[in-house]
């Protein structure tokens, strides 16, 4: 079943029915690990798809001093400018992700996307919304800047999508889910795992049905460079 997730109207009225606070699969103290390995507290970031979840907010009270969140919803956009009004660093404007042309190319340090590609994905026009957003990311990033993307979708679903910007170099890390009873695990957030050309390694490494986020930092690489075997293009931030 598909949904108008590309329609600000079903999110107007989400957010109007539930106005309270809500975190898509993470909250900011998980990813903060990972966030730490590849951000600097003085990077520009561009939170898309943002809705009432608490993130931006966290992440300025942790340090970051420059964090812009967008939202198709003008109803939720306008209750975050509302309730961070006083804020400093912290905005929040409504914009389609698809379409973010009110920001000049290669203008941020990093894009952060907690499940904003993934509801287009459940949308109608999927493939279509999908490539728009991913060629809108890949514009207002810098050289060197990543987009880091928390999603459900394993590699066989996320990898071929992402490879169409092809100058982008991928690493995994996987994540617990929230929900995920005890048990081993055998990796570490900040640790990309092996991945090889067609994602076939992870299910090596977490069986067929891992109770995991998938969290993909795609690091864009300077003007006209080719990528590189992607379990090299690991980029930690600079300063």
């Amino acid at each position: 079943m598909t949904h108008a997730y590309g329609e600000p109207s079903y999110w107007d009225q989400r957010y109007q029915s539930d106005p309270g606070t809500f975190d898509w699969y993470q909250k900011y103290p998980s990813l903060a690990p990972l966030f730490d390995r590849y951000l600097l507290r003085h990077h520009r970031l561009l939170l898309v798809g943002c809705g009432n979840s608490a993130l931006g907010e966290s992440m300025v009270d942790d340090g970051y001093q420059d964090v812009v969140n967008i939202d198709i919803s003008s109803v939720v956009i306008e209750a975050m400018q509302k309730k961070h009004m006083d804020k400093q660093g912290l905005k929040y404007i409504n914009m389609d992700v698809r379409d973010m042309s009110l920001f000049q190319s290669s203008s941020f340090d990093a894009v952060i996307d907690k499940g904003t590609l993934d509801s287009l994905m459940c949308g109608h026009d999927a493939m279509q919304n999908a490539t728009k957003m991913l060629l809108e990311v890949d514009r207002v990033l810098k050289d060197k800047g990543v987009y880091i993307l928390i999603t459900y979708g394993g590699p066989s679903y996320r990898l071929y999508m992402l490879r169409t910007i092809q100058h982008w170099a991928i690493s995994l890390h996987v994540i617990d889910r929230v929900e995920k009873g005890p048990g081993p695990k055998t990796w570490t957030l900040t640790n990309p795992v092996p991945l090889n050309t067609d994602g076939s390694s992870i299910a090596t490494l977490l069986g067929s049905n891992p109770e995991v986020h998938y969290i993909y930092v795609c690091t864009k690489l300077e003007s006209g460079r080719p990528p590189q075997n992607e379990t090299e293009g690991d980029v930690t931030a600079e300063q």
